[in-house]
């Protein structure tokens, strides 16, 4: 959840709410997880979850080894899970930013701690393995026509050479191996560790018992060790190309702040402040923050001014000025004044911190599509396997009789004892197959394939300013037909001016019309209040007493105003709430009220004490960009249509200025038609995106297909929407759903691409072109492309941001 204060209003941004259930409360933790490899430990770490009395639902991001746990509080706790993960060979811990609040010292972080020492590790066995292969190769010098090396090129070195690969760099690989498959749940190191045994213990059988007749192949355990790590390491170098716009964002949250004490006199402070961890920075203390700091927590200016420059939050290049009372956000950057702020909130309450937080929960929020993956992955080391015994009982039995010309002797391959050619053992053959099946499957790319898209288009959206909740909302933006607007403060720009004030009652004159107006909308924000209030004070009227506001969303207002000494309700809003209250107007009224509405201004009617008096006339104009986007949606192939509880008249008016067809013109919606309205939509057969930011919306919202807002509307819309526009151009609805549509075609690409290249290369390592073509996949040679399909899937989602260019 997100939190900004406006002057009206609290803005939450959260997820959609959850359907409430009974006690228990549902809540929910993230995990940091680590020890996954591919897809198949993701499932296995949702299934250790899943099986937890008290779970709800658990979703894995293997690329930021995190887990997102919904859980009933009281009947499980975070702990409990972290310890059985742990338990389980998945070393986790409940992330630190969502511990007790009375954690208030930084403490070290062991897991994090653990990943830098394993990635130095990783770096270790990388260099020994190269060392290893390298010594490997100078051994078949002689075999390619080089000078040959005494020594190197005896079989019992490359026997060496072999065992210390396994039980060196290696060894990280057999052992995880073994326990995936001990746990029940098989992984890539399973598959690797066998495939890289077989060919171990084939060769020490051949070489032990030469009257097997078969080939010694040392080098494949060799050569496999040194692919295996060298395609992990470049892998964690893409997947940390992914993470880093994440991890820019979450460099942003200084650590330390100044903190001053609070002066009496406001024109100077006390130069002398203490720095302190930002974590013991409490509400309402004063913190100053010097030209070129970034701001510590969210506060308000209580001294000085300066330009903020505030991209990193609404995506804004230009700095803003920033007085005494100005709001301001954790994260933003102090350019040229020195200031003294109050802090309003600190910690996880924070703007950037909330803001850090839904973009790592949408980064673990999965998209539908995934499900088919992960429902493979979680049996896809038991089918490799399986197919590996085929492959071999198919070849040994079977394939060897039918083609015999499989077996004849290759000259000159490596691992050969001297060079010399020999005749194939089909026993021996077969097994090459089997293990080429095994270590060319590659689970890895199914299980990067979604969260490495998705990680890049949401740090991508954060960036500029689009907040998406996840894959599930990607998914749904791209099967979207029509878009739904919104009129007031969507399309137009949100700052009505009142155009004419009429009072048709001769007992109050224009200007006590519009005081009583702008009296009783003090008790909203609507921007037609703020029309009306603003309209009053530029005229010099002052706001009498008054008491007991009441809103209804989308119909107008009352209060109880004192006025010649007595109290009397005043009654604000449209046609509809007047005649609610049995409240009605004559024909020169209705003519009157024709004629303004002709000309596209809303109207606001204007009753006391159940007599109507006068009605105010405030135009809003549209937003400079709305014709530019509602063009482009179109131009998306996607139809357009404005949703308004404004008079017909108006609406009309606005639609030609979007050059809207008059179908696609929804007017005189009530707010709890709103809602059916998108229903009946849907109904027909369109998949809606609605967009807007009041009260009245978030049904409609709620009921659309995917929900959009602004982060300047109401907190209701906002915690109902699932994609939230940080900055103000409306432009930025077709930036939202160009980047959800480029992400999800990657998340498309990847899928395809990891299942494609199981799909053609299990077969082909199972030897599907031996008999035709000759061609046959060594076990190396499959390592090494199986290290590549991990790769090319994290590189395809990194070329996002290539392809969103602009």
């Amino acid at each position: 959840m997100i939190v900004i204060t406006k002057p009206c209003l609290t803005m939450q941004l959260s997820s959609k709410p959850a359907a409430t259930n009974a006690s228990p409360s549902p809540a929910t933790i993230t995990l940091d997880v680590t020890g996954m490899k591919c897809a198949g430990c993701v499932k296995a770490v949702e299934d250790q979850l899943g099986q937890l009395p008290g779970v709800v639902a658990a979703s894995v991001n293997l690329v930021t080894e995190t887990a997102l746990v919904e859980y009933q509080v009281g009947v499980v706790d975070p702990g409990t899970m972290a310890q059985t993960l742990t338990e389980g060979g998945f070393p986790s811990q409940v992330r630190q930013s969502e511990r007790s609040d009375n954690e208030t010292d930084p403490q070290p972080n062991p897991l994090e701690e653990q990943r830098q020492r394993e990635a130095k590790r990783q770096t270790q066995r990388l260099v020994m393995a190269a060392i290893l292969l390298f010594l490997s190769a100078l051994g078949h010098l002689g075999q390619w026509g080089w000078m040959s090396l005494p020594g190197l090129s005896n079989i019992w070195f490359h026997a060496g050479l072999a065992t210390i690969a396994l039980i060196g760099p290696g060894l990280p690989i057999l052992v995880d191996g073994w326990r995936g498959l001990k746990r029940g749940s098989p992984n890539m190191n399973t598959l690797v560790s066998l495939g890289t045994l077989s060919a171990y213990w084939a060769s020490v059988a051949a070489l032990l018992i030469p009257r097997l007749g078969w080939e010694c192949f040392f080098d494949e355990p060799v050569m496999l060790v040194g692919f295996i790590l060298l395609g992990r390491l470049l892998e964690q170098r893409a997947r940390n190309r992914a993470v880093a716009s994440f991890q820019a964002l979450v460099a942003l949250q200084p650590r330390i702040a100044r903190r001053v004490q609070p002066q009496t006199d406001p024109t100077t402070w006390d130069e002398t402040a203490t720095q302190v961890p930002i974590e013991r920075v409490q509400v309402g203390e004063w913190l100053q923050v010097l030209p070129g700091d970034r701001i510590p927590v969210d506060g308000s200016v209580v001294m000085g001014q300066t330009l903020v420059d505030e991209s990193m939050l609404t995506g804004e290049s230009m700095p803003v000025l920033k007085r005494t009372g100005d709001l301001v956000a954790a994260g933003t950057l102090n350019q040229s004044g020195a200031i003294v702020l109050q802090a309003t909130r600190t910690g996880k309450d924070t703007t950037l911190a909330q803001i850090i937080a839904l973009v790592e929960t949408a980064q673990t929020r999965k998209a539908p599509i995934q499900h088919l993956a992960d429902t493979i992955a979680g049996y896809f080391a038991y089918g490799v396997m399986t197919i590996s015994t085929l492959t071999f009982a198919f070849w040994y039995w079977v394939g060897t009789s039918l083609w015999p010309q499989v077996l004849e002797p290759i000259a000159g391959m490596v691992g050969h004892d001297h060079g010399m050619a020999m005749m194939e053992s089909p026993a021996l053959l077969s097994l090459k197959l089997a293990i080429a099946v095994m270590v060319i499957a590659c689970p890895c790319a199914l299980g990067l394939a979604t969260p490495t898209a998705i990680l890049v288009g949401s740090s991508m959206g954060a960036e500029r300013g689009l907040l998406i909740r996840g894959g599930d909302v990607l998914e749904k933006i791209h099967a979207i037909d029509t878009v739904v607007f919104d009129k007031t403060g969507t399309l137009t720009q949100g700052n009505p001016v009142v155009t004419d004030c009429v009072s048709l009652n001769p007992q109050f004159s224009s200007d006590q019309l519009l005081q009583l107006a702008a009296t009783v909308e003090q008790g909203t924000c609507h921007p037609l209040a703020e029309a009306i209030q603003t309209k009053a004070l530029q005229q010099g009227l002052s706001l009498l007493p008054a008491y007991d506001f009441q809103t209804e969303p989308g119909l107008g207002v009352s209060g109880i105003v004192q006025m010649d000494d007595r109290p009397q309700r005043v009654i604000l809003g449209n046609s509809d709430w007047l005649h609610q209250q049995e409240i009605t107007f004559d024909s020169d009224t209705q003519s009157q009220v024709e004629w303004l509405a002709s000309g596209g201004k809303s109207l606001v009617y204007a009753a006391i004490e159940g007599q109507f008096i006068g009605l105010l006339a405030v135009t809003d104009p549209l937003k400079p960009d709305a014709l530019e986007t509602v063009t482009g949606l179109r131009q998306m192939g996607l139809r357009v249509m404005l949703l308004t509880g404004d008079r017909q008249a108006v609406a009309i008016q606005i639609g030609k200025s979007l050059n809207l067809a008059p179908d696609d013109i929804l007017a005189e919606v009530r707010p709890e038609e709103k809602a059916q309205t998108i229903a009946r939509l849907q109904s027909a057969g369109h998949r809606i995106a609605m967009i807007g930011d009041g009260i009245n919306d978030a049904p409609a919202l709620a009921q659309a297909d995917v929900s959009l807002s602004f982060h300047t509307g109401t907190d209701v819309a906002i915690e109902t929407a699932e994609v939230i526009l940080m900055r103000h151009p409306l432009t930025d609805v077709l930036a939202a759903i160009r980047l959800s549509q480029a992400t999800f075609q990657k998340i498309r690409q990847n899928l395809f691409w990891a299942f494609a290249y199981n799909v053609m290369g299990i077969p082909v390592a199972a030897g599907a072109l031996l008999p035709t073509t000759g061609i046959m996949l060594s076990p190396a040679v499959a390592g090494a492309l199986m290290a590549f399909s991990s790769i090319s899937v994290v590189l395809n989602s990194l070329l996002l941001r290539r392809s969103s260019q602009g």
